[in-house]
């Protein structure tokens, strides 16, 4: 089963979602999945050194009030994942450019999730910048790749273009929020849905098509 993760590294929901995902897998031992995390950046407008959260956040929401509102049901959902968020640590809000190259870069060494993992971790439990060289070098090492290749693969240019481009793509496709989690190119769900709503598409997902079910016949 091909499923394919679109997600931002600065996107709670997002790492709601991958905890709720990775709950239905653990109940359905017979889901072996390929999955592969792709772009999608919140804010593609975001200047390359960030912003203060603060500003951030008031020009997004209006007042501290209303963000304070919208971060606390997010709190709630991270508690019942065992996702300590520390809002308070983050004092910017990076660029996620750099973040998407690493993840897109690991895949082929097969440590992708461990540096999805990582990046989370280190954004939203430890309050770093993730859009910094040494904050991506460090989530490089950590989930097992050479720390050396990451600093030169993320001090260069490579995989920029394509980053950007995978991110306008799943806009073009019409996903406007993330999580969005597409199975075998079939089957998506949008949002960090509970377990029991993955648990219906891997049912789906696993069931023979019309054309194999015909020559089973």
């Amino acid at each position: 089963m091909k499923v394919m993760i679109v997600s931002d590294t600065i996107c709670p929901w997002c790492y709601v979602g991958k905890r709720r995902f990775e709950r239905a897998l653990a109940e359905h031992s017979e889901v072996k999945p390929d999955i592969e995390w792709r772009p999608f950046q919140l804010n593609p407008d975001m200047p390359a050194e960030g912003l203060d959260r603060t500003a951030y956040m008031r020009a997004k929401f209006g007042t501290d009030e209303r963000a304070e509102e919208i971060y606390a049901a997010i709190r709630e959902a991270g508690d019942g994942e065992n996702i300590p968020f520390a809002f308070d640590s983050i004092s910017r809000v990076p660029n996620t450019i750099g973040s998407h190259r690493l993840i897109s870069w690991s895949l082929s060494s097969g440590h992708q999730d461990n540096v999805v993992e990582s990046l989370f971790r280190s954004y939203f439990l430890a309050g770093q910048d993730i859009g910094d060289i040494d904050v991506l070098v460090e989530v490089a090492a950590a989930a097992g790749l050479d720390e050396t290749e990451a600093r030169a693969y993320i001090s260069g240019e490579e995989g920029v273009e394509q980053a950007r481009a995978e991110s306008l793509e799943a806009h073009r496709l019409g996903i406007s929020g993330v999580p969005c989690f597409i199975f075998d190119g079939k089957y998506a769900v949008s949002g960090a849905q509970e377990p029991e709503v993955f648990s219906q598409v891997f049912d789906l997902a696993l069931q023979p098509d019309d054309a194999e079910q015909a020559k089973a016949l």
